[in-house]
């Protein structure tokens, strides 16, 4: 679904900003903007947004080494393909 519709950017203060109309609304109380060249992208989520938990596991995990050793794997002959 690719919706467009033409909306009005206003000043708020010192910031400017847009009224998010009731098709495009997002749920929750928090999103994550940024610019991607002439564009904005606003996701839903907290800080980080949506892969935030993902990167933060990923980045305390402890970096394989040449020393690693993992187990063995029975490699048996494949299965009987059965219609």
């Amino acid at each position: 679904m690719n919706i467009q519709r033409k909306v009005k950017l206003f000043r708020n203060g010192r910031n400017q900003a847009v009224r998010i109309p009731r098709e495009f609304e997002l749920p929750g109380k928090e999103a994550v903007m940024r610019k991607e060249g002439d564009r904005l992208v606003i996701e839903t989520g907290g800080p980080g947004g949506p892969n935030a938990r993902l990167l933060a596991v990923l980045a305390a995990l402890r970096p394989l080494s040449a020393d690693d050793a993992f187990p063995a794997i029975e490699d048996g002959p494949p299965g009987a393909v059965t219609p």
